[in-house]
């Protein structure tokens, strides 16, 4: 009896683990992020200039603004689509089936609707073409205070106002480059104009590429095909020159900020006094070492002075520019890792410093803003942990610091105009999402969203997320998916996925580890363990574990990644002998070195995008992290791959878009070259028509030809 009865019961067990579903490769990475993404208020904001919020809601089917404050018991419609259809027939446009982005703002709010930008008032709901649809399809458009818009067109910048156009610049070319973003974006760099407070003086770049060679990029859809140049500066080589324009739209002329130093530096961080007297622009040389943090007359272009500088043995690194306080234009914050963390600095405007605001072993990661009286500024840390994001606010006078979200989870938040309130959208592995509003005087909170599971249908594998001790003691943050009914008496082949560079963290005390897709879950669904970590070099840990690879990219990731794989060799139930590695873009650089540096662990591994080479890739990057080829030969010989491609023992995957212009397609085909020349065999994919990374629809073909290639060959 107690025979049948235990039959049973594993029948029972068995057949609810067959009901759950597992994830098709469509849905593990496309619909990750629409059908299979945790519930969401869709374009959650705070309405600019109150203190309520707004969202869209589905109602009857349709898309509905719906609004709402803390103080309301219930939320009541706003906008209907129908509503939204009723403005745009009048404005001759045509009607949408679902609600575009839209900004609110106190009085009115805007929209970009086929290819025009309108403009509705909120009280009368009438609305009108703020910027039709010529104008609006303008490169790098940009619209100031005072009603002008910027804009590039064939290579030259122009500036508009009331169908009156004046033409700012005239000897654009593909080698002289306006208005534009400059230093390969390096630096925080994320625009070319910087429109001053008052609208009416326009800062630019100019950048003049002359000296840096074109490099092919082919288009295959062309017959023939045709090559389509960029403009890469590789380390080492000639950098571009940039300079900073300022056109006054009140005189019609254009001065030149009159920066020294060598052509070859780095313009970086505008910022614009509060009474648009002066421009500020951090000047970074090229070793990027030292930085000058300079003052210049916005009517002369003329340097007043230096305000302060800074230095590093290894790098530095601005990427914020000075925010000046709000209600005192005396003072203005700074953020800089001077003491080994990204810290809040208050400075008085003649660059005297007057206090450290923040301070301890952890990062800033972003500013919010002031609250109504500029009293307190809102910024975002890792002061609980390093995988988590909290809110908090400083007190600019006393530098005393309020939490406003204070748990070792993710945190994205937004804040009102005045600071009297935050959005909250948070999660954590186990929970999806919570949004709340929350009052920042007395931390009361209302909830507005609990999402469910979306994955409570699919077979999930257990997610744990943990820290082990790299060989300087120092703690690396892990994220373990345990396959799906998991049993620990039995052996599992073992998949690491890793990136290792800067700017990137891959674990986060979140939903789904941190991970944007669910391609862990779908690995983890097939019976593999799917582990990562975040090695030295990686982002959000303080300066010295970012500085560790100074000079050196690989080895110290590569140490670490060997800690990682001491632990799974612990793990009686990992197999050591079906190991597969994975990474991509600096990811891809760090398994392929791995895997010629360190033979025989992985059995197969796949690198995508990888560099190969760092002569190869980019001044602005590499020098910051390795100094030049001609400074620190051996550092860029020991990564130049191709010299120890003959080590390869295992199965290797290259996968390159075609059109990648950010690691170029040279980086893997000269590996290839390599390998061919040693008689190794490695297998080879392409993606044309994408770039660095494949996007769209093949995203799902290119994760199930990893797949295949893991299944293939780990047993």
């Amino acid at each position: 009896m107690k025979k049948y009865l235990l039959v049973f019961f594993l029948f029972l067990a068995t057949s609810s683990f067959a009901q759950l579903q597992q994830l098709t490769m469509e849905e593990a990475m496309l619909n990750a992020r629409t059908t299979l993404a945790p519930e969401n208020l869709k374009q959650l904001q705070f309405i600019k200039g109150t203190n309520d919020y707004v969202y869209i809601k589905k109602v009857n089917g349709a898309d509905t603004w719906m609004k709402g404050s803390f103080t309301s018991k219930e939320e009541s419609t706003f906008v209907t689509l129908s509503q939204f259809n009723n403005q745009l027939r009048k404005l001759s446009i045509d009607t949408v089936t679902s609600m575009p982005a839209v900004q609110f703002f106190k009085d009115h709010w805007t929209s970009t609707v086929k290819g025009q930008k309108i403009y509705c008032n909120t009280v009368s709901g009438e609305c009108k073409i703020a910027i039709n649809k010529e104008l609006n399809a303008k490169e790098n458009l940009e619209e100031s205070n005072d009603g002008f818009f910027s804009y590039v067109d064939n290579h030259n910048l122009f500036v508009s106002k009331n169908n009156t156009t004046k033409q700012v610049t005239n000897d654009g070319s593909e080698n002289i480059v306006y208005a534009s973003t400059v230093h390969q974006s390096e630096f925080g760099i994320t625009k070319g104009t910087f429109w001053s407070n008052n609208g009416k003086l326009l800062a630019f770049y100019r950048m003049d590429q002359t000296m840096v060679p074109n490099y092919p990029i082919i288009d295959w859809t062309e017959r023939p095909a045709a090559v389509n140049n960029v403009k890469y500066p590789m380390a080492g080589d000639s950098s571009h020159h940039v300079t900073l324009g300022i056109y006054n739209t009140i005189t019609q002329q254009t001065i030149w900020v009159k920066t020294t130093g060598p052509a070859e530096q780095f313009l970086t961080n505008i910022a614009w006094s509060p009474d648009d007297q002066f421009i500020y622009i951090v000047i970074v040389n090229r070793e990027q070492n030292h930085f000058w943090v300079n003052q210049y007359n916005a009517t002369t272009g003329v340097y007043v002075k230096t305000l302060f500088e800074e230095s590093d043995s290894k790098y530095a690194e601005p990427l914020v520019p000075m925010l000046f306080v709000k209600n005192n234009p005396q003072q203005f914050i700074w953020q800089s890792r001077r003491d080994g963390w990204n810290h809040l600095y208050l400075y008085n405007s003649d660059g005297t410093l007057v206090k450290q605001l923040t301070k301890g072993n952890w990062e800033v990661l972003e500013v919010k803003g002031f609250d109504d009286k500029g009293d307190n500024l809102f910024f975002v840390s890792t002061k609980v942990s390093p995988v988590s994001k909290n809110l908090s606010e400083v007190n600019v006078k006393s530098g005393k610091i309020k939490n406003i979200t204070e748990s070792n989870n993710l945190h994205n938040t937004q804040v009102s105009e005045d600071g009297s309130y935050v959005l909250d959208n948070a999660s954590t592995p186990q929970n999806p999402r919570t949004i709340q509003l929350i009052e920042t005087k007395t931390s009361k909170s209302k909830t507005l969203l609990q999402a469910n599971n979306p994955l409570v249908k699919y077979a999930q594998g257990e997610l744990n997320i943990f820290t082990i001790k790299n060989s300087d003691g120092a703690d690396l943050y892990c994220r373990l998916f345990k396959p799906v009914n998991f049993d620990s008496t039995k052996k599992y082949p073992v998949i690491v996925y890793w990136y290792g560079g800067p700017h990137a963290q891959m674990i986060l005390n979140a939903w789904n580890g941190g991970a944007g897709d669910y391609w862990f879950q779908y690995m983890a669904e097939r019976g593999y363990i799917v582990f990562t970590l975040d090695t030295r070099g990686s982002a959000n840990r303080g300066k010295d574990f970012e500085q560790a690879i100074f000079r050196r990219a690989g080895e110290k990731q590569m140490e670490d990644l060997m800690s990682g794989i001491n632990y799974l060799q612990s793990l009686p139930y990992a197999d050591k002998n079906n190991m597969g590695l994975f990474g991509w873009s600096y990811g891809g650089f760090m398994t392929v070195d791995f895997m010629l540096t360190h033979p025989g662990i992985f059995k197969t591994a796949v690198a995508g995008g990888p560099v190969t080479n760092w002569k190869f890739y980019e001044i602005m990057y590499t020098e910051r992290y390795m100094d030049r080829p001609q400074e620190n030969p051996e550092g860029y010989d020991a990564t130049d791959l191709t010299k120890k491609i003959g080590n390869l023992k295992g199965k290797l995957l290259l996968i390159h878009g075609m059109q990648d212009n950010v690691v170029v397609m040279q980086h893997s085909v000269n590996l290839v070259k390599a390998a061919v020349d040693k008689g190794v065999q490695v297998d080879y994919m392409i993606y044309p028509g994408h770039e660095h990374n494949v996007l769209g629809k093949d995203r799902a073909h290119l994760y199930q030809k990893v797949t295949d290639y893991f299944m293939q060959n780990l047993k």
